[in-house]
C-alpha cells in the first residue's frame, strides 16, 4: 500500500532510557511502513537537555503552539542521584512541568482497557478519566533551605510598590521554605476545559481539592469552578443528562474506590499527579493509560503517563531481553496522529491510528502480551513476549486490518 501522506508536521519530543529504544523501535516497525512521517524534532534527553541548558525544552513547547499538536516521549526529571549519574550542570526541572507551563491547559488522563485484564477495584467496570491541572503549583515553586533561627513571611508587591506581608513562620533552627502560586485566568482554563470534556464525553465530572484546610488558595479553585458552572455549564449539563460537584479530596477517594466507574475525576496539579498513577494501577498498569495535554488555545500533547523504565534500560544495556510494555507510548503516537488528521482533514491518517490502537488491543486479548500483562491477566494459553517481539505481534494484525 502507498504511504499516507501528511500535510502538517507535529512535534516529536524524544526522551530517555527504555523509552526511547521503543520510540525509535515504534517508528521503525509501527509507522514508517505505513505513514510518511512530517516531525520537527526535538530531543528531550537528558543529555542533550543540559547540553543546551534546559533550551531545547522551551523550544519543544514553542514549536507545539506553532504547529498544534506534539508527541512526547518519557523523560528523566533528575534527582541528586541522577546529577552525578549523568554530571550535569544543575537539577534541570520537569520538562514536563515546562512544557505544561508553557501551553497551560489540562491533562487528561485515562485507562486502556482490554478484555483479560480486569480492575483490581472490583467496583470499577467503566473508565475513570483524571483530569489534571497543568500549570502552577508545587511544579513551578520556589524553595528555600533555611539554616537556622529566622522569621519566614509572604510577600506580596503590587504594581504601585505597595507591599502585604503575611508571616509564614518563626524558625527556631534550621528548617525549609516552599512558596508556590497559581493564576485565575489558569483555573478559568482549566474549568472551561473539564466542563467540555465533560460534554463531549457524557460523562459526570467530578471536583476535588481540600478547601476545608486551604481557605484561599483551594477555596479559590472550587469557587471558580462553581462561578463558571452555575453561569454557563448548568443547563448544559442539564441537558446533556450529566452532573457536576465538588468534594473534598479525601472524600473523592473514599467515593472513587466503592464507584462503578465512568466519570471524570478534575483535581490540582500534584493531585492529578499523583491520583492518574494510582487510577492507572488500579485498572491494570501504568503503561495502559493515554494522556494528552489539552491547551486552551487548542494546541495538543500526548505523552506517556509512567517514566522512562530505567531498570529494564540497564538491562538492555547489557545485552538482557527485556519485556516492556509499550502501549502508553505508542497510544501517545496514535493521538496526535489522529488529532493531525483530523486537523488537517486527512480522514487516512485518522482511520490509520484507529487500526493500530485496534491492533494493539486484539493483540493483548488474543493472549500476546509483555510480562507486566501477563502477571495481570486471566486469559487462557498466555503467550509472553519480549519488547520488541509484542511490536511485531501488533505489526501482524494491523497488516491484516489494513489489507
Amino acid at each position: 500500500m502507498a504511504k499516507i501522506i501528511m500535510k502538517t508536521p507535529l512535534v516529536e519530543m524524544d526522551g530517555d532510557e527504555m523509552t526511547r529504544v521503543i520510540w525509535g523501535w515504534i517508528k521503525e516497525i509501527l509507522l514508517e511502513p505505513y505513514v510518511e512521517l512530517k516531525t520537527e524534532y526535538y530531543d528531550l534527553g537528558l543529555k542533550h537537555r543540559d547540553e543546551t541548558n534546559d533550551r531545547v525544552t522551551v523550544e519543544s513547547a514553542l514549536a507545539t503552539k506553532k504547529y498544534g499538536v506534539a508527541v512526547k516521549c518519557a523523560t528523566i526529571t533528575p534527582n541528586a542521584d541522577r546529577v552525578k549519574e549523568y554530571n550535569l550542570k544543575e537539577m534541570w526541572k520537569s520538562p514536563n512541568g515546562t512544557i505544561r507551563a508553557i501551553l497551560d491547559g489540562t491533562v487528561f488522563r485515562a485507562p486502556i482497557l482490554v478484555k483479560g485484564i480486569e480492575p483490581f477495584v472490583r467496583p470499577w467496570k467503566k473508565p475513570i478519566v483524571i483530569a489534571r491541572h497543568a500549570y502552577g503549583d508545587i511544579y513551578k515553586n520556589t524553595e528555600m533551605v533555611v539554616d537556622g533561627p529566622g522569621k519566614a513571611e509572604l510577600v506580596f508587591t503590587d504594581a504601585q510598590g505597595k507591599e502585604t506581608r503575611q508571616e509564614i513562620h518563626e524558625f527556631e533552627g534550621p528548617g525549609i521554605l516552599m512558596g508556590m502560586h497559581n493564576t485565575e485566568a489558569s483555573i478559568e482554563s482549566f474549568a472551561h476545559a473539564c466542563f467540555n470534556y465533560a460534554l463531549d464525553q457524557k460523562m459526570d465530572l467530578w471536583f476535588a481539592a481540600k478547601d476545608t484546610i486551604s481557605k484561599k488558595y483551594d477555596h479559590r479553585f472550587k469557587d471558580i469552578f462553581q462561578e463558571i458552572f452555575d453561569s454557563t455549564y448548568r443547563h448544559k449539563f442539564d441537558d446533556a443528562g450529566i452532573t457536576y460537584f465538588y468534594t473534598l479530596i479525601d472524600d473523592a477517594v473514599a467515593r472513587v474506590v466503592r464507584s462503578e466507574g465512568g466519570f471524570i475525576w478534575a483535581c490540582k496539579n500534584y493531585d492529578g499527579d499523583v491520583m492518574s498513577d494510582m487510577v492507572a494501577t488500579a485498572f491494570g498498569s501504568l503503561a495502559m493509560m493515554t494522556s494528552v495535554l489539552v491547551s486552551p488555545e487548542g494546541y495538543y500533547e500526548y505523552e506517556a503517563a509512567h517514566g522512562t523504565v530505567q531498570r529494564h534500560y540497564y538491562r538492555h544495556l547489557k545485552g538482557e531481553e527485556t519485556s516492556t510494555n509499550s502501549v502508553a507510548t505508542l497510544f501517545a503516537w496514535t493521538g496526535a496522529l489522529r488529532k493531525r488528521g483530523e486537523l488537517d482533514g486527512c480522514t487516512d491518517l485518522m482511520d490509520f491510528a484507529d487500526k493500530l490502537e485496534e491492533a494493539t488491543k486484539t493483540t493483548i486479548e488474543e493472549g500476546v502480551m509483555t510480562g507486566d500483562l501477563v502477571a495481570l491477566s486471566n486469559l487462557p494459553n498466555i503467550k509472553k513476549v519480549n519488547t520488541r517481539d509484542f511490536l511485531l505481534e501488533i505489526k501482524k494484525r494491523l497488516d491484516k486490518l489494513l489489507a
